[in-house]
């Protein structure tokens, strides 16, 4: 991709350059993760809350073959209501621009071009990862590598509790990108508030993670990401109990219906939403706010620091 392949809106590209924050923000979770219209409402509130923090959103997406860092508010409004929006993950980037297809960024294409933006501070969910029964599938999510090779810091509720969580950590940790927990000494487990997995290292300040950054910089060596694990807080979480029996009969249904491969994940993420009634969605979007709120006062850090 060429260098003026990545189109940043005038607000973002001000901010930028006057070393003012910015947090990217995936568009997958607005194209593919809501029912409509409640995902405009939601992709408005990330935004808003991401200006409360005194930072200024880049919601990130390809529209028409172009990649787009920042939207406006017809931008933002195609991406939720155009069923024809597609799903584009880091691998997908060039053949979208190639036949002008518009589609949203998941995790490694919204770090992607965060990064190729110059964005440091990047808000999701959660991440993707190592899916259990590796051994057999050798299903691992792109997040993991596309994040071993950029630099930026991704605020997240850890990673979906449908996957191997204890695998997922140890590849990261294999591919060298830094985890650290928010306030916690227990990767989060998206919709929970604990994975019950230890992280081994804890910062409890933006300005602490900012200092990671810094070092980061300062250190120099492969520009790998670092993944802040905030947990959902535990009044919002889906209860555990619930959680464990409606994804112990979602993975059985799994087997018994031969669902594998891509598919697993959003057959299970819909069968928990169904079989919560709707519970998990709400314990997402209460994970995202929280990760929204933290990247919005991290950028804050960050550019106070660099300035």
């Amino acid at each position: 991709m060429s260098k003026t392949a990545v189109v940043v809106s005038e607000e973002v590209g001000e901010a930028l350059a006057a070393g003012r924050p910015v947090v990217a923000l995936e568009s997958t979770i607005i194209a593919h993760g809501l029912p409509r219209p409640r995902n405009l409402d939601v992709a408005v509130e990330l935004e808003g809350l991401v200006r409360a923090g005194g930072a200024v959103p880049a919601t990130i997406a390809v529209l028409d073959g172009v990649p787009r860092v920042g939207l406006d508010a017809a931008e933002l409004e195609r991406v939720a209501a155009d069923p024809a929006v597609r799903k584009l993950g880091h691998r997908d980037l060039a053949p979208a621009v190639a036949v002008g297809a518009s589609g949203a960024t998941t995790v490694s294409a919204t770090a992607f071009l965060a990064a190729r933006a110059g964005v440091r501070v990047f808000a999701t969910g959660g991440l993707g990862g190592v899916h259990r029964e590796w051994a057999e599938t050798q299903d691992e999510s792109a997040d993991l590598r596309l994040l071993a090779g950029t630099r930026v810091t991704v605020v997240c509720a850890g990673v979906k509790s449908i996957l191997d969580v204890p695998a997922t950590l140890q590849r990261l940790e294999t591919l060298g990108v830094g985890v650290v927990g928010y306030g916690t000494d227990r990767f989060p487990g998206f919709y929970l508030s604990s994975s019950g997995e230890p992280v081994d290292w804890t910062v409890h300040a933006p300005q602490e993670v900012a200092a990671v950054m810094r070092a980061q910089d300062a250190l120099g060596g492969p520009g790998a990401a670092l993944v802040v694990a905030n947990p959902v807080g535990a009044a919002e979480q889906l209860d555990p109990a619930l959680h464990d029996r409606v994804l112990a009969a979602g993975l059985a249904e799994c087997r018994e219906r031969g669902v594998t491969g891509q598919a697993v994940t959003p057959f299970l993420l819909e069968y928990l939403m169904r079989h919560t009634d709707g519970a998990s969605l709400e314990a997402n979007l209460a994970a995202v706010r929280g990760n929204v709120r933290l990247a919005a006062r991290i950028a804050a850090s960050w550019s106070a620091g660099t300035r």
